[in-house]
């Protein structure tokens, strides 16, 4: 018996994902309340640096995108997002930037710094039990009338990140291999569907860390599949399942999910703090981490790129997981 159910019921939802030209008009909706994240090159490897968006990580694009075609109405009634970290920052600083009222739904075992990040912002942060307790309750706030802007489930929320492909294949013209990590698989399917569409020789990989897998599952079963808890330190991937689009979309354009340990993880943003001088998330040194283990082929010609997605982590955190891991 496998440790894991079905997602989903036979019936099955998939969204359109983003063409350049939506991505085009998200990456000019957005503009104004995002950053232009920039590329590094070190050691024979291109990183995109979009730990450095607002609030740490990539999730304010596909929020913002996402928020800002609301109708007034809509926008009056609120914004509601489920998040173990990440996207729940981004519905707390969209909701201050444009002036709606964010709920954001958070699972008991988020840090507390993110907690109190997300109140500063003027959100209402409710802590439940499990994140998929969260959900639940996301819906019935849905049902109530307030825009669920769900973390990945979306196509405005995918149509936000593929403008990160957009920039990559300005900074990389010689492109060849993309790495990027999965939580519920909005930042890939976004991304890859743009890449492809514009270079479909560009070769993407994606990665998880074991206890936060739910993708390279859903990939294994054929189907999505609920994780029974989320068992990895990289909370920001904890998605309990895929959905039918990303799997759909992942399945379609990634080359390969791989999945790494915690350890290598930590072991990866050590190796980035010494080489790069800066601070990622697990969520964001697995991608280094499966590269550098062999798991991800580097191209052969051309430019081998990993996507740093977030950077929402505390030097007590990194200390914590060095004792535990290494």
């Amino acid at each position: 018996m496998p440790d894991f159910a079905p997602a989903t019921s036979n019936h099955t939802r998939v969204l359109p994902l983003p063409t350049p030209e939506i991505a085009r008009a998200a990456r000019q909706r957005i503009a104004n309340y995002v950053r232009r994240t920039p590329t590094v090159a070190a050691g024979g490897t291109a990183y995109k640096f979009e730990f450095q968006q607002v609030t740490g990580s990539f999730k304010p694009r596909g929020a913002f995108n996402a928020a800002l075609q609301l109708d007034a109405a809509a926008r009056e009634r609120g914004i509601v997002g489920v998040s173990g970290g990440n996207h729940g920052l981004a519905i707390a600083h969209v909701g201050k930037r444009l002036g709606i009222h964010a709920t954001v739904l958070m699972p008991q075992t988020t840090p507390p710094f993110v907690v109190e990040r997300a109140r500063a912002d003027g959100a209402e942060v409710v802590l439940t039990a499990t994140i998929a307790e969260a959900f639940k309750t996301a819906h019935e706030r849905q049902a109530d009338g307030q825009a669920l802007i769900h973390p990945f489930d979306n196509e405005h929320v995918m149509a936000g990140q593929g403008t990160i492909g957009l920039e990559l294949l300005e900074d990389l013209p010689d492109l060849a291999t993309l790495v990027i990590s999965i939580g519920g698989g909005g930042l890939i399917s976004g991304i890859a569907s743009v890449v492809k569409a514009m270079r479909p020789e560009v070769k993407i990989y994606g990665v998880e860390t074991e206890g936060a897998d739910a993708m390279r599952k859903a990939l294994d079963a054929g189907w999505p599949v609920t994780l029974p808890a989320i068992t990895s330190i990289a909370r920001t991937l904890g998605a309990p399942s895929v959905s039918d689009t990303t799997l759909a979309a992942t399945k379609a354009l990634a080359e390969d999910v791989v999945v790494v340990s915690d350890a290598e993880a930590v072991r990866s943003i050590l190796e980035i703090q010494d080489q790069l001088n800066v601070s990622v998330e697990p969520a964001a040194s697995c991608c280094n981490a499966a590269l550098r283990l062999g798991r991800i082929p580097r191209a052969a010609a051309g430019t081998t790129a990993v996507l740093l997605c977030g950077g929402n982590v505390t030097s007590e955190e990194v200390a914590a997981w060095r004792e535990a891991f290494l």
